[in-house]
């Protein structure tokens, strides 16, 4: 019998929580991951996904490597068991997740450019009046038509997750009012989801060519297994339009629909989230419910 195809998926901000890695004792290989990656940042990785709290765990230049640590760590364990790993593709943050397993970065480099974009973006967002909110019970057609809509200020989508379910971004008062909008049209829910700042939106345009210079610093490869981008919903193997696409993910929404559609399409039976959390399972189980899609949170 031929073997299910995985494709594997790491997440984004909003994933982390309170003991998210209280596992990692339990196994060498995850402890000297988090060891070199609190060399590395100097940060207590460590200590922050074992022990840190909601408040300590929220903040953006925290959150990214915390996050991006903790799905490296169980992508090493499951590695180290002989498990393997078809494909990948990341949600947002996730992206960069899914760049160091595929081999397109080595972990210090991973590790440098995610402090450095959770510090941009940090930044970004106290000199920014931004806002996100999740509209549900919308098609995607629909809530793009609701911020075309929206005349005074910036708003549009920033991630495309469900069908319909999609998160809009942008200055507080333009996301207020596609909200009022999407309640007209009929919207089931609106959630203004509690980050800090308007990410995937024109409001991160003033980081964008900083982070570029980061990224421009990485030596970046042809992955080693197929990559999946989040930003276009199609595979990316050229090292020159992976680090384009790098750049431009911090602006451009996500198109998960889209990316599980072509992971389906292309033969992948099973869906596997790898990092805290079950977010992109809940996401996939609605976009393809005739896969397998579960999570790997702990150990």
């Amino acid at each position: 019998m031929t073997s299910p195809r995985i494709m594997t998926m790491f997440p984004g901000q909003g994933s982390q929580r309170p003991g998210m890695a209280s596992w990692v004792r339990n196994y060498r290989i995850a402890m000297d991951l988090f060891e070199r990656a609190e060399s590395i940042l100097g940060m207590p990785l460590l200590k922050l996904c074992t022990e840190g709290t909601v408040s300590e765990l929220r903040s953006t230049d925290v959150a990214q490597p915390a996050i991006v640590t903790t799905s490296l760590a169980l992508a090493a364990v499951r590695r180290a068991r002989g498990i393997r790993i078809d494909a990948v593709a990341g949600h947002s943050l996730g992206e960069f997740t899914a760049l160091a397993v595929s081999g397109v970065l080595d972990e210090e480099s991973t590790l440098n450019l995610v402090r450095t974009r959770g510090e941009l973006m940090a930044g970004a967002s106290q000199r920014s009046d931004g806002a996100m909110s999740a509209i549900i019970g919308l098609t995607s057609d629909r809530v793009d038509a609701l911020c075309a809509c929206v005349v005074s200020g910036n708003v549009s989508v920033a991630n495309y997750n469900q069908p319909t379910q999609t998160v809009v971004s942008g200055d507080v008062k333009a996301v207020a009012k596609c909200e009022d909008l999407a309640y007209a049209a009929g919207a089931t829910k609106v959630v203004r989801l509690k980050v800090s700042g308007a990410f995937h939106s024109v409001l991160m345009a003033d980081i964008s060519e900083e982070l570029a210079v980061a990224i421009a610093k990485c030596d970046m490869k042809a992955p080693e297994i197929p990559l999946l981008s989040a930003v276009t919903a199609d595979y990316a193997s050229d090292p020159a339009r992976i680090r384009s696409l790098a750049c431009e993910q911090l602006m451009a929404p996500v198109r998960w629909v889209e990316t599980i559609n072509r992971a389906v399409a292309d033969g992948y039976s099973e869906m596997l989230e790898l990092g805290p959390g079950n977010v992109l399972t809940g996401f996939a189980r609605r976009i393809a419910p005739q896969v397998t899609s579960t999570s790997v949170a702990v150990l």
